[in-house]
């Protein structure tokens, strides 16, 4: 079986056991691992975090989101043609759904070059120990990771989204540390 067929499956097996995860035990887990994500030591030292407005089936981001703007300059990522844009998060106000992907976005805010982040939290549907990460299949992150030059990167994932050996091609590009429940 090929790199993309593997990738299709695991995608595939992966939103089977979203579904059947429990909306309370789902947010247990967000909380904890959000939690966990404020211990880190690079985190604290941190100035410009990339953060990102989670998805219904993502782990829920958007308390951290709003509770760190006031202490940090968190940056959201916004989709342009291929590429994403990298935004000041300043507000509620400021987010609707402006792409195809349904995904809430700032529409306003400053641009943020992607060497000003120090600390960068990428989803994923699947990582590996070694930080091998299988996202939605887009490219977007893959694009966009080797310009945070000077960030942590951290994956952060359910339990079941880690997994033994993410099936990886060349332009893939793995996280620095991942984070789990």
């Amino acid at each position: 079986m090929n790199t993309n067929e593997l990738k299709r499956q695991l995608r595939k097996a992966i939103k089977a056991q979203k579904l059947k995860l429990n909306p309370e035990l789902a947010r247990q887990k967000a909380d904890y691992i959000l939690s966990e994500i404020e211990s880190i030591d690079s985190f604290r030292q941190a100035k410009t975090v990339l953060a990102f407005w989670s998805l219904p089936d993502e782990i829920d981001t958007h308390k951290f989101v709003t509770k760190w703007a006031s202490h940090k300059r968190i940056v959201l990522p916004v989709v342009n043609g291929d590429e994403l844009e990298l935004r000041l998060f300043t507000g509620l106000e400021q987010m609707e759904k402006t792409n195809s992907f349904g995904i809430m976005e700032p529409k306003t805010g400053l641009l943020i070059k992607p060497e000003e982040i120090d600390f960068a939290i990428i989803p994923g549907v699947a990582f590996d120990l070694k930080g091998n990460r299988l996202g939605r299949g887009k490219g977007y992150y893959d694009r966009t990771m080797p310009l945070l030059k000077n960030a942590v990167k951290l994956g952060i994932a359910y339990e079941f989204q880690l997994i033994g050996s993410v099936p990886v091609s060349e332009h893939d590009v793995p996280v620095d540390l991942v984070i789990s429940n």
